[in-house]
């Protein structure tokens, strides 16, 4: 469905080429559910292309190990590059080898600190980080009121990595959202980093419970976060009924959880259309042919009520 309208946002996308051509992407980590699928959403694309061939490496969330493999895509010949960045903070060396160069470069998912003054031949294909905080936040607000907490309520956030827009930008989407008059009554009694994992963050919410202090609401920047959250709260006996969790990516093990009552919201971003949309873009750069800097795919809530729109989607 999104492949669809990402195309229709790109100008003059080719099916097939007139030679071989070789696109190099780099993933800031393989060992990631919603990296995956995004992984999966290029090289599946690309084998639907006539002349199409893709190398993906894994840099292993290292930023110094991400510029060697763009430096080493340049010189192996490479027609366009696409980079899942490992740190959006330092992406200049790798926009500039690639300008240097001539060979076009596409960011994928994680926007770059330098989204604004790309190269000319440079792309960012994603999502709108503004809509995935503030759809799963303001979500939550809303049940919160439901459940008669407008008098008073409070919760934790559980951030992503630190280095990463989209941790930064959902926390940001989060405090906006709860600084609203329809939503002032939530409080943060604390914010943390778990690093996107399930794992940290069950440990860290096993810490936050052990404070004793009441929450009814967890806000996590991703659905592991979310999840790992979830995990901490049913081993400490928490009736799930009660407290509101709200995640965001919509991989299948949330939607499962959605289904189970367990978690209350996430937003759906399209991993296989992003990835399916950065490979067009690259091919485009390649031929000489326009594209827009700044390509946007729609983030989409999801709740109890059209989790089973979505169930095949991710």
């Amino acid at each position: 469905m999104k492949k669809t309208l990402l195309a229709a946002g790109l100008v003059g996308l080719m099916s097939t080429t007139a030679m071989a051509q070789s696109i190099g992407v780099s993933m800031a980590r393989f060992d990631d559910n919603f990296l995956t699928t995004l992984r999966t959403g290029m090289e599946e694309h690309a084998a639907t292309l006539d002349g199409i061939e893709i190398q993906v490496e894994d840099a292993q969330d290292d930023v110094a190990a991400q510029l060697d493999q763009i430096n080493n895509f340049i010189a192996s010949g490479v027609d366009a590059i696409v980079v899942n960045a490992v740190d959006t903070n330092a992406v200049d060396a790798m926009s500039k080898a690639a300008e240097d160069a001539g060979v076009p470069l596409v960011y994928v998912n994680r926007e770059p600190a330098n989204v604004d003054s790309l190269p000319d031949n440079q792309a960012f294909v994603a999502s709108n980080e503004i809509e995935s905080g503030t759809l799963a936040a303001f979500e939550a607000c809303k049940m919160l009121r439901a459940m008669g907490y407008a008098g008073g309520a409070t919760g934790y956030m559980l951030m992503g990595q630190l280095s990463n827009q989209a941790a930064v930008q959902r926390s940001k989407d989060v405090e906006d959202v709860i600084g609203m008059d329809m939503c002032n009554f939530i409080s943060l009694i604390d914010k943390q980093t778990a690093n996107w994992s399930r794992d940290e963050a069950s440990d860290l919410m096993t810490n936050f419970i052990s404070a004793g202090d009441e929450f009814q609401v967890v806000f996590a920047n991703n659905d592991e976060m979310a999840l790992g959250a979830i995990q901490a709260l049913k081993a400490a006996d928490f009736d799930m009924a009660d407290v509101v969790v709200v995640g965001v990516d919509a991989t299948q093990d949330a939607l499962q959880a959605l289904q189970a009552g367990d978690l209350d919201a996430t937003v759906f971003q399209d991993a296989a259309g992003q990835g399916a949309g950065a490979i067009d873009a690259a091919i485009a750069l390649a031929n000489g042919e326009d594209v827009d800097q700044k390509v946007y795919i729609p983030f989409q809530l999801v709740t109890e009520a059209n989790v089973a729109d979505f169930t095949s989607k991710n």
